[in-house]
């Protein structure tokens, strides 16, 4: 079986069918993600009609159908009637069957299409639940589905998205949607992260105050306030008991397992806002409006304990699933080491060492878990203790907690953020959300390998999967989740599903329009950054700019114009080049086979264009922690976004052209500074002011001598910017700018918005 798919697939698996969901060139090897394990075509296509009776053989057989139906209905607009029956002699009968003569596999199916029927067949219900996923894929936009036979299984058990909650929430409906998506791209693990130092998103009846105290924080800066009558303006939300039922009732149907989160004994700034008893330190405190990493841990009394323990029962009613997340990372131990309280409480426990002290928690929590039916997960920090024998390690700072874990003779899923963290962005683009500018493309996604090499053979078998992380920080609307999740989950549910020796990313990439088209159909608002064209000029003399087109995946056919009319297929191909004339506004989209990928691009040239740049055209003095920020304001609707290094505030404009140039003048902005940084706190740079605002200064190469300096304001103007002029000493060549401002200006920071090179005014005096 394994044969022909090598033949065929990993061949016509490059090739990719005009408009159809379903099929590949001259209708070969359908377009299908993740690709299955064994495939064969037959050349015997089934023609689906709204008359095409759809049978079901038993009742887990009908929800499946049921199911597929309600897909079919959505996205293709043909009304199948599932109907309970064990006749499958109806002509061109669509069949679903629990088989038990199926392959014995958990999740595994056996699909087969011919000309007058079309049967899908698996052990167990998940398995006939990703048939119907596949032959939902097969159907082609002329309602064709090609003849084939398909065995089909996943490589790993588990195969996961980890959404967080706890940042910013989204709505039961927005969950939903997620789990729909999961399903159709066969993961079946929802690591559902709800508590967190900004917010405890989990109904606890018997500690309210979770909710009603640590689930509202009052977001920094203008999002605080209520404009109409300047009173703080909480953010505040969580999930009742009734709606996680909801919830998970609804991924198991979809066959995924939810894997709730509950973070000791760091990340507890919100739960100690609510109940200060619980904290290290004496005092209330707030729930964090920061991102980063955040001094508050739970103390080690046993009311603390009874606490979490309370929790933990109500999280294992309301979650049936194997697993409990309980965190585990990022628990910095100032608080324990400043705690008389704590200090004492680790000479009573023998315990000699905070390192000591994380391990008791993790240790003891985990036994209870154990105790009432379930296993611990939590992040590689979690090593550090003497674990339960059953605990699971999910590797997120590399492949090293893995081995280690392994070493152990723990199981392991693998989410290191170097591959699987999507709240890094796709691209460079200048259209990318808010977030990591480090970016983690599409190929890196789908070039990641689960086991690492050192863990050969039977070691090997310890790691249950994959997983990606989804952090939402920066993800204040639920669209910037989508676009952080379509199509790189894609990537992921392919090295989650498919044969190590099956996948390949060119493959992946030809089967990848059609599945846009499947998110097209569905709603889905997926990320157009990775397809859309990046358009670059350079001027060649003084009326002529010289032309570049890309995009990020150097995927598909770039087409153009300069008429102002919508690029289509018939439009100018882009292969070298363009020398255009200025003044000229350039338009461009990438195709594949004759689908546009994403939305137009457009650039307009002209002499004065290319003595400005926005913030995203300037490049950072350093390597520090670059960011892509959002403003402050307003609390709904668009705001400003800025690319700022938060350890060292400084830009650049490499080569400027200053021949004629006069002054600088920048446009900049003011925002929040929302950070805890924890030991990184050392790497942030300012430099000193030398008035009472500080200044903002030019400087020739980060190092270079002073060029301009002009004195900073008290506060931006009325609209939130200021525009700075400063004069420059004549230059007669290029030069690299380094262009920052003076001060450290904390709780908040000046930003640039854009910068533009003012020309000189002629000397009227000068011969």
């Amino acid at each position: 079986m394994h044969k022909p798919f090598s033949l065929i697939v990993g061949v016509a698996l490059a090739l990719v069918y005009g408009a159809s969901c379903g099929r590949t060139l001259a209708g070969n090897m359908p377009s299908l993600v993740p690709a299955p394990a064994e495939l064969i075509l037959n050349g015997d296509d089934y023609r689906l009609k709204a008359d095409s009776p759809l049978l079901a053989r038993d009742a887990s057989s009908a929800r499946v159908a049921h199911y597929f139906s309600g897909l079919v209905a959505r996205t293709r607009h043909v009304d199948l009637e599932p109907v309970e029956s064990a006749d499958a002699s109806s002509e061109g009968a669509i069949l679903f069957t629990i088989d038990p003569t199926a392959p014995d596999t958990a999740e595994g199916y056996v699909l087969s299409v011919t000309a007058h029927s079309i049967r899908v067949g698996a052990r167990h219900e998940a398995g006939l639940f990703y048939g119907a996923v596949t032959l939902w894929q097969l159907i082609g936009d002329d309602d064709m589905i090609p003849g084939v036979r398909i065995v089909d299984a996943p490589r790993f058990p588990w195969r996961g998205l980890m959404l967080d909650s706890a940042r910013h929430m989204q709505s039961v409906d927005q969950i939903k949607q997620v789990l729909d998506a999961m399903a159709l791209h066969k993961l079946n693990t929802f690591h559902w992260h709800l508590t967190d130092d900004q917010g405890w998103r989990i109904e606890i009846p018997k500690y309210p105050k979770l909710t009603q105290v640590g689930g509202c924080r009052i977001p920094a800066g203008d999002a605080g306030i209520d404009p109409a009558t300047g009173q703080a303006r909480p953010y505040c939300g969580y999930y009742t008991q009734a709606q996680i039922r909801d919830v998970v009732r609804y991924a198991a149907q979809r066959h995924i397992t939810v894997v709730p989160e509950i973070e000791i004994p760091g990340h507890a700034q919100a739960a100690v806002a609510a109940y200060p008893a619980l904290g290290s330190v004496d005092g209330p405190t707030r729930v964090s409006a920061d991102w980063g990493v955040h001094s508050y841990l739970f103390n080690a009394d046993e009311d603390t304990f009874r606490f979490l323990e309370d929790v933990l029962s109500e999280v294992i009613e309301l979650f049936p699933g194997e697993y409990v997340h309980l965190g585990g990372d990022e628990a910095v131990k100032h608080q324990w080491q400043q705690s008389p309280r704590v200090q004492a409480r680790m000479r009573a426990l023998g315990i000699d060492s905070e390192a000591e002290l994380q391990g008791y928690f993790v240790k003891r929590l985990g036994t209870f878990l154990q105790a009432h039916g379930r296993r611990l997960i939590g992040w590689d920090e979690i090593l550090e203790a003497d674990l339960p024998a059953d605990a699971v390690v999910m590797s997120w700072r590399g492949n090293q907690g893995a081995v280690d874990a392994v070493r152990k003779g723990h199981d392991v899923v693998m989410a290191p953020s170097t591959d699987l963290y999507f709240d890094y962005l796709q691209t460079t683009s200048a259209s990318e959300p808010p977030g990591r500018p480090a970016t983690i493309g599409l190929q890196q996604v789908y070039g990641f390998e689960p086991v690492p090499p050192t863990l050969a053979g039977d070691d090997g078998r310890h790691i249950l999967g994959l997983q990606a992380n989804l952090w939402t920080e920066h993800m204040r609307t639920f669209a910037r989740v989508e676009h952080a999740l379509f199509p790189r989950i894609a990537a992921v549910a392919e090295t989650g599903w498919t044969p190590k020796d099956r996948k390949d990313y060119a493959g992946f990439l030809s089967r990848l329009p059609a599945q846009l088209q499947r998110y097209r159909a569905l709603g889905i608002d997926y990320a157009q950054t990775p397809f859309a064209v990046a358009i670059d000029g350079s001027r060649d003399g003084e009326r002529m700019v010289r032309v570049t087109l890309s995009n990020p995946l150097s995927f598909g056919d770039i087409h153009y114009t300069t008429n102002g009319h919508k690029p289509t297929r018939a439009s100018p191909r882009y292969s070298v080049p363009i020398m255009l004339p200025m003044p000229v506004e350039l338009r461009a989209t990438a195709f594949a086979d004759g689908i546009a990928l994403a939305n137009p691009a457009a650039r307009w040239f002209d002499t004065a264009s290319f003595l400005q740049r926005n913030d995203e055209a300037l490049a950072m003095c350093s390597k520090g922690l670059m960011l892509r920020l959002e403003d402050d304001g307003p609390a709904v609707g668009p705001r400003a976004i800025y690319n700022v290094d938060i350890f060292n505030p400084c830009w650049q404009w490499i080569d400027a052209p200053l021949r004629g140039i006069g002054s600088v003048e920048v446009h900049a902005g003011r925002i929040p500074y929302l950070f805890q940084l924890d030991k990184d706190e050392v790497n942030r740079k300012y430099h000193p002011a030398a008035t009472a605002h500080g200044e903002f200064e030019i400087h020739a190469g980060c190092d270079g001598a002073l060029l301009a300096r002009v004195p900073l304001p008290a506060a931006p103007d009325a609209d939130g910017f200021i525009t700075l002029s400063a004069p420059l000493p004549e230059h007669a060549d290029v030069q690299t700018l380094c262009l920052f401002f003076t001060g450290d200006t904390r709780p908040t920071m000046w930003v640039i918005d854009s910068v533009r090179l003012v020309p000189a005014v002629p000397d009227a005096t000068r011969h």
